[in-house]
C-alpha cells in the first residue's frame, strides 16, 4: 500500500474525487466482501427456509 500513493479520479454515483490508489482499493475491496457477505447470508437463508419446508 505504501507504494500506491498517486491519486486517481473516482467517479461514483455522481460523485467525482481523487484519493490514492491504495485507499481506493481497499475500499473496492471492503465493499466487494460487504456484498458477499450479504449475497451469501441471503443464499444460506434461503437453503435454510427450503429445507424446512421439506422436512
Amino acid at each position: 500500500m505504501l507504494q500506491n500513493t498517486q491519486l486517481v479520479l473516482i467517479s461514483f454515483l455522481g460523485w467525482q474525487g481523487s484519493v490514492p490508489l491504495a485507499l481506493a482499493l481497499l475500499i473496492a475491496g471492503i465493499g466487494v466482501s460487504i456484498v458477499a457477505l450479504v449475497v451469501g447470508t441471503l443464499r444460506i437463508h434461503q437453503l435454510r427456509r427450503r429445507l424446512a419446508h421439506r422436512l
